[in-house]
Protein backbone atom coordinates (compact mmCIF):
# COMPACT_ATOMS: atom_id res chain seq x y z
CA UNK A 1 0.00 0.00 0.00
CA UNK A 2 1.40 3.48 -1.11
CA UNK A 3 2.22 5.73 1.76
CA UNK A 4 0.07 9.11 2.22
CA UNK A 5 0.87 12.06 3.33
CA UNK A 6 -1.35 15.66 3.06
CA UNK A 7 -1.15 19.29 2.29
CA UNK A 8 -2.34 21.77 4.49
CA UNK A 9 -3.66 25.29 3.61
CA UNK A 10 -5.10 27.11 6.61
CA UNK A 11 -6.70 30.52 6.81
CA UNK A 12 -7.24 33.11 8.87
CA UNK A 13 -9.04 36.24 8.85
CA UNK A 14 -12.93 37.44 9.91
CA UNK A 15 -16.46 37.38 8.66
CA UNK A 16 -17.45 40.12 10.01
CA UNK A 17 -16.82 40.65 13.50
CA UNK A 18 -16.60 37.20 13.55
CA UNK A 19 -13.32 35.07 13.58
CA UNK A 20 -13.10 32.90 10.56
CA UNK A 21 -13.82 29.22 11.14
CA UNK A 22 -15.64 26.44 9.68
CA UNK A 23 -18.90 27.39 10.87
CA UNK A 24 -19.17 31.05 8.77
CA UNK A 25 -17.02 29.56 5.46
CA UNK A 26 -19.16 29.46 3.05
CA UNK A 27 -19.24 26.91 0.46
CA UNK A 28 -18.33 28.35 -2.73
CA UNK A 29 -15.28 29.46 -0.79
CA UNK A 30 -14.61 25.89 0.10
CA UNK A 31 -14.95 24.75 -3.69
CA UNK A 32 -12.55 27.86 -4.81
CA UNK A 33 -9.79 25.56 -2.55
CA UNK A 34 -10.14 22.09 -3.29
CA UNK A 35 -9.98 23.55 -7.04
CA UNK A 36 -6.65 25.06 -6.51
CA UNK A 37 -5.68 22.15 -4.34
CA UNK A 38 -5.91 19.96 -7.59
CA UNK A 39 -4.20 22.34 -9.48
CA UNK A 40 -1.08 22.36 -6.90
CA UNK A 41 -1.11 18.83 -6.73
CA UNK A 42 -1.47 17.63 -9.83
CA UNK A 43 -1.15 20.64 -12.40
CA UNK A 44 -1.21 18.83 -15.74
CA UNK A 45 -3.29 16.35 -17.03
CA UNK A 46 -5.61 15.17 -14.01
CA UNK A 47 -8.14 12.27 -15.10
CA UNK A 48 -5.99 9.88 -13.63
CA UNK A 49 -4.31 11.31 -10.59
CA UNK A 50 -3.93 9.16 -7.71
CA UNK A 51 -7.21 9.54 -4.99
CA UNK A 52 -6.94 12.81 -3.15
CA UNK A 53 -9.55 12.58 0.04
CA UNK A 54 -10.67 16.02 1.93
CA UNK A 55 -11.01 17.63 5.36
CA UNK A 56 -11.84 20.64 6.88
CA UNK A 57 -11.17 21.24 10.73
CA UNK A 58 -10.97 24.83 12.81
CA UNK A 59 -7.76 26.55 13.47
CA UNK A 60 -9.30 29.00 12.26
CA UNK A 61 -10.50 27.15 9.31
CA UNK A 62 -7.86 24.25 7.69
CA UNK A 63 -8.38 22.46 4.48
CA UNK A 64 -6.49 19.53 4.79
CA UNK A 65 -5.63 16.80 1.44
CA UNK A 66 -4.73 13.42 1.66
CA UNK A 67 -3.28 11.70 -1.42
CA UNK A 68 -0.10 9.61 -2.37
CA UNK A 69 3.43 10.80 -0.62
CA UNK A 70 5.13 10.91 -4.04
CA UNK A 71 2.94 13.97 -5.29
CA UNK A 72 3.35 15.77 -1.78
CA UNK A 73 7.07 15.55 -2.15
CA UNK A 74 6.92 16.66 -5.21
CA UNK A 75 4.41 19.78 -3.94
CA UNK A 76 7.27 20.28 -0.74
CA UNK A 77 9.79 21.28 -3.36
CA UNK A 78 7.20 23.83 -5.09
CA UNK A 79 6.67 25.49 -1.92
CA UNK A 80 10.44 25.86 -0.85
CA UNK A 81 11.16 26.95 -4.27
CA UNK A 82 8.53 29.89 -4.45
CA UNK A 83 9.77 30.91 -0.83
CA UNK A 84 13.39 31.03 -1.70
CA UNK A 85 12.60 32.77 -5.16
CA UNK A 86 9.31 34.86 -4.14
CA UNK A 87 8.36 34.16 -7.63
CA UNK A 88 5.83 32.46 -9.56
CA UNK A 89 7.65 33.09 -13.02
CA UNK A 90 9.31 29.10 -13.13
CA UNK A 91 6.18 27.51 -12.03
CA UNK A 92 3.47 25.63 -14.44
CA UNK A 93 1.29 27.52 -15.48
CA UNK A 94 -1.88 25.66 -13.21
CA UNK A 95 -0.02 25.72 -10.42
CA UNK A 96 1.11 29.61 -10.71
CA UNK A 97 -2.71 30.29 -11.36
CA UNK A 98 -4.18 28.41 -7.95
CA UNK A 99 -1.21 30.28 -5.98
CA UNK A 100 -1.99 33.25 -7.90
CA UNK A 101 -6.02 33.08 -6.64
CA UNK A 102 -5.07 32.80 -3.33
CA UNK A 103 -3.39 35.81 -3.49
CA UNK A 104 -6.19 37.67 -5.32
CA UNK A 105 -8.54 36.27 -2.17
CA UNK A 106 -6.12 37.65 0.66
CA UNK A 107 -5.89 40.80 -0.75
CA UNK A 108 -10.15 40.89 -1.66
CA UNK A 109 -10.77 39.50 1.91
CA UNK A 110 -7.64 40.46 4.22
CA UNK A 111 -6.95 36.64 4.60
CA UNK A 112 -3.69 34.59 5.70
CA UNK A 113 -3.01 32.04 3.67
CA UNK A 114 -0.46 29.27 5.13
CA UNK A 115 0.45 26.16 2.48
CA UNK A 116 2.23 23.43 4.18
CA UNK A 117 2.95 19.46 3.60
CA UNK A 118 3.10 16.82 6.48
CA UNK A 119 6.95 16.16 5.22
CA UNK A 120 9.41 17.31 8.51
CA UNK A 121 10.73 20.19 7.83
CA UNK A 122 8.10 21.39 5.58
CA UNK A 123 8.19 24.13 2.36
CA UNK A 124 6.13 26.59 3.50
CA UNK A 125 4.33 29.63 2.11
CA UNK A 126 2.36 32.47 3.77
CA UNK A 127 -0.21 34.85 1.68
CA UNK A 128 -1.36 38.00 3.02
CA UNK A 129 -3.10 41.62 1.52
CA UNK A 130 1.01 42.28 1.48
CA UNK A 131 2.43 39.48 -0.42
CA UNK A 132 2.84 39.90 -3.82
CA UNK A 133 2.45 36.57 -5.68
CA UNK A 134 1.96 37.22 -8.64
CA UNK A 135 3.45 35.95 -12.82
CA UNK A 136 5.51 38.82 -14.10
CA UNK A 137 3.19 39.95 -16.80
CA UNK A 138 6.24 40.55 -19.24
CA UNK A 139 7.11 37.17 -19.66
CA UNK A 140 3.57 36.54 -21.23
CA UNK A 141 2.94 37.99 -24.30
CA UNK A 142 0.29 37.79 -27.34
CA UNK A 143 1.21 34.88 -29.77
CA UNK A 144 -0.83 33.86 -33.27
CA UNK A 145 -1.28 29.86 -32.95
CA UNK A 146 -2.60 26.76 -35.03
CA UNK A 147 -4.92 24.27 -33.70
CA UNK A 148 -6.18 21.22 -35.15
CA UNK A 149 -8.37 19.20 -33.81
CA UNK A 150 -12.30 18.36 -33.32
CA UNK A 151 -14.93 20.69 -32.66
CA UNK A 152 -16.93 19.19 -29.37
CA UNK A 153 -19.02 22.51 -28.50
CA UNK A 154 -19.76 25.58 -30.26
CA UNK A 155 -21.95 28.65 -29.27
CA UNK A 156 -22.73 30.55 -25.47
CA UNK A 157 -25.61 32.15 -24.61
CA UNK A 158 -23.06 35.70 -23.38
CA UNK A 159 -19.80 34.68 -24.63
CA UNK A 160 -19.49 32.27 -27.55
CA UNK A 161 -16.59 29.73 -27.54
CA UNK A 162 -15.53 27.07 -29.29
CA UNK A 163 -14.51 23.43 -27.65
CA UNK A 164 -11.84 22.03 -30.07
CA UNK A 165 -10.14 19.14 -28.88
CA UNK A 166 -6.22 18.14 -29.67
CA UNK A 167 -3.90 15.49 -29.39
CA UNK A 168 -1.15 17.67 -28.15
CA UNK A 169 -3.38 20.04 -25.08
CA UNK A 170 -6.43 18.22 -24.36
CA UNK A 171 -9.55 20.37 -24.85
CA UNK A 172 -8.99 23.91 -25.63
CA UNK A 173 -11.61 26.40 -25.19
CA UNK A 174 -11.83 29.52 -28.09
CA UNK A 175 -13.40 32.43 -27.47
CA UNK A 176 -15.23 33.22 -30.60
CA UNK A 177 -17.30 35.99 -32.07
CA UNK A 178 -21.11 35.11 -32.24
CA UNK A 179 -21.80 36.40 -35.24
CA UNK A 180 -19.33 34.25 -36.93
CA UNK A 181 -21.30 30.78 -35.41
CA UNK A 182 -24.52 32.28 -36.52
CA UNK A 183 -23.77 32.78 -40.60
CA UNK A 184 -21.99 29.63 -40.26
CA UNK A 185 -24.60 27.18 -42.55
CA UNK A 186 -22.50 23.83 -42.06
CA UNK A 187 -22.55 22.37 -38.67
CA UNK A 188 -19.36 22.47 -36.88
CA UNK A 189 -19.90 19.90 -34.18
CA UNK A 190 -17.69 16.65 -34.62
CA UNK A 191 -15.43 17.71 -37.53
CA UNK A 192 -11.95 18.35 -37.67
CA UNK A 193 -11.09 21.40 -38.18
CA UNK A 194 -8.20 23.84 -37.82
CA UNK A 195 -8.03 27.02 -35.70
CA UNK A 196 -6.12 30.29 -35.98
CA UNK A 197 -5.89 31.91 -32.51
CA UNK A 198 -4.22 34.81 -30.35
CA UNK A 199 -2.98 33.29 -27.30
CA UNK A 200 -0.96 34.16 -23.78
CA UNK A 201 2.82 32.92 -24.35
CA UNK A 202 5.55 32.92 -22.10
CA UNK A 203 8.57 34.34 -23.91
CA UNK A 204 11.12 32.65 -21.85
CA UNK A 205 9.47 28.74 -21.44
CA UNK A 206 7.38 28.64 -24.79
CA UNK A 207 4.35 27.73 -22.16
CA UNK A 208 0.71 28.36 -23.77
CA UNK A 209 -1.66 29.66 -21.37
CA UNK A 210 -4.89 27.55 -23.03
CA UNK A 211 -7.36 29.49 -20.65
CA UNK A 212 -6.75 32.47 -22.75
CA UNK A 213 -7.33 31.75 -26.46
CA UNK A 214 -9.38 34.32 -28.90
CA UNK A 215 -10.71 33.25 -32.29
CA UNK A 216 -9.12 34.41 -35.67
CA UNK A 217 -9.57 31.87 -38.54
CA UNK A 218 -11.58 28.60 -38.94
CA UNK A 219 -9.33 26.33 -41.53
CA UNK A 220 -11.10 23.43 -43.50
CA UNK A 221 -8.80 20.55 -42.50
CA UNK A 222 -9.44 17.23 -44.96
CA UNK A 223 -6.85 14.35 -44.18
CA UNK A 224 -9.24 12.71 -47.31
CA UNK A 225 -7.02 11.42 -49.94
CA UNK A 226 -8.50 13.55 -53.33
CA UNK A 227 -7.24 12.01 -56.43
CA UNK A 228 -9.34 14.64 -58.21
CA UNK A 229 -7.95 17.87 -56.26
CA UNK A 230 -4.39 16.43 -56.96
CA UNK A 231 -5.14 16.30 -60.83
CA UNK A 232 -6.50 19.67 -61.01
CA UNK A 233 -3.15 21.29 -58.51
CA UNK A 234 -0.91 19.35 -61.04
CA UNK A 235 -2.64 21.04 -64.27
CA UNK A 236 -2.20 24.43 -63.00
CA UNK A 237 1.48 24.15 -61.95
CA UNK A 238 2.24 22.40 -65.64
CA UNK A 239 1.16 25.89 -67.29
CA UNK A 240 4.07 27.24 -65.89
CA UNK A 241 6.55 24.76 -65.14
CA UNK A 242 6.43 24.41 -69.01
CA UNK A 243 7.77 28.00 -69.56
CA UNK A 244 11.03 27.28 -67.20
CA UNK A 245 13.98 26.19 -68.77
CA UNK A 246 15.92 23.89 -66.44
CA UNK A 247 19.24 24.60 -67.34
CA UNK A 248 19.09 28.46 -66.52
CA UNK A 249 16.65 27.42 -63.37
CA UNK A 250 19.38 25.13 -61.98
CA UNK A 251 22.12 27.90 -62.64
CA UNK A 252 19.88 30.55 -61.25
CA UNK A 253 19.53 28.34 -57.50
CA UNK A 254 22.93 27.51 -57.82
CA UNK A 255 24.20 31.25 -58.18
CA UNK A 256 26.17 30.76 -61.17
CA UNK A 257 26.11 33.96 -63.70
CA UNK A 258 23.80 33.35 -66.57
Amino acid sequence: MEKIGYIEISIKGQKGNLELKPDNYDIREVITVIENAEKLLFPGERKERPLVSYGIEDGSVKHIFRTVMQAVIGFNAVLSAVNTNQSLDFLDLNTAKAIESFQEEAIKKNYTFSISTSLQDSGKIQIDALTHYFRNSTYWVDAELYFYGKITNAGGKDKANIHLVTEELGTIIIQTPQQFLAEREENLLYKIFGIRAVGKQNSETGEIDKNNFKFLELIDYNTRYDKRYLKSLRRKAMTWLNKINPDDWLREIRGYDA
